[in-house]
């Protein structure tokens, strides 16, 4: 069951993993790619990957989304930094039946989605892997790579089934959810500690976090509101959660989690996406959370040093 024609907006890491995976597959995908194009044109993308090590040469890929045209399935992995782009890029992709799949991090990027292509077309997704790109063309995948996706009204749906297929066909485990709101914050659980102390303390990798700078116990109070905002909006997740989240990191060794690659390569950082919006939905509900107000004010500040 082909997914039909498929453009990755947003060929970075997560882009060219999933895609290239997609791709090795059978499925039609074309990468939209900006910096690494002509590289990738030429060499092709190469994978180092703990399920198996891949290089796709020649690659379908296009710098400019005009040349790609209509397609039937948009994949968007691109940072929520570069949401502002979202019309100009993705509209000459979008035909009558042409579905968004966003796979970003943080609050919001879905509905910034609907309001400019329409909430039917949107569904929601979130990667639970380690990866970077090394260098252009190069993908290193080190460890997980679980997908979960979900249609923004919270059932269940064919195209969503049909994707899930799709990706586990590769090899990707990838499961439907029937409340992605739920699964947003499940991933913030981990995104916001992890990503926003990696930053505040002055660029450092998870190894640092945990093993020289020992801050599992300020990891588990983030941890622990972030849950507590999730359950004041109906979605109960469990202290089991929280303890697995932190024994699946300390293998991860020198993991450099992506936002806190961009701070120390001085690229834009998903402030609002990831630590800003869950603050704002603190203010609206009245709930108190002062670790992830620090958090945030100190992740702030490091990114105003570093203009």
């Amino acid at each position: 069951m082909s997914l039909g024609k498929i453009a990755i907006v947003g060929s970075g890491a997560i882009g060219s993993y999933y895609g290239g995976r997609l791709a090795q597959a059978g499925e039609d995908v074309t990468f939209l790619y900006r910096s690494d194009y002509e590289h990738v044109k030429e060499h092709g993308l190469k994978v180092q990957s703990i399920n198996g090590d891949f290089h796709l040469h020649p690659v379908q890929c296009e710098n400019n989304s005009e040349n790609i045209g209509e397609v039937d399935l948009v994949i968007v992995a691109w940072k929520a930094t570069a949401n502002h782009f979202a019309e100009e890029v993705i509209r000459p992709l979008i035909g009558d039946n042409t579905s968004i799949l966003t796979l970003q991090n943080g609050l919001g990027n879905c509905d910034h989605f609907a309001k400019l292509f329409g909430r039917q077309r949107v569904i929601g997704g979130l990667c639970f892997v380690c990866i970077n790109k090394l260098v252009p063309g190069l993908i290193s995948h080190t460890a997980s790579g679980h997908v979960r996706i979900g249609e923004l009204h919270g059932q269940s749906s064919p195209r969503i089934e049909k994707i899930a297929e799709a990706f586990n066909s590769t090899g990707i485990s990838c499961e439907p959810v029937e409340s992605l709101e739920k699964a947003l914050w499940m991933k913030l659980v981990w995104n916001y500690p992890f990503n926003g102390l990696a930053i505040a303390e002055g660029g450092v990798d998870t190894e640092v976090l945990l093993k020289e700078l020992q801050l599992e116990p300020t990891i588990r109070l983030l941890m622990n509101e972030v849950v507590t905002l999730a359950a004041e909006l109906g979605h109960t997740i469990p202290q089991s959660y929280i303890d697995s989240q932190i024994e699946i990191t300390y293998p991860m060794d020198k993991y450099r989690p992506s936002s806190m690659i961009d701070y120390v390569e001085g690229r834009p950082v998903e402030l609002e996406a990831i630590w800003l919006n869950p603050l704002r939905v603190a203010k609206s509900l009245g709930v108190a959370v002062p670790e992830m107000e620090k958090l945030a004010a100190r992740i702030a500040d490091r990114l105003a040093e570093n203009k």
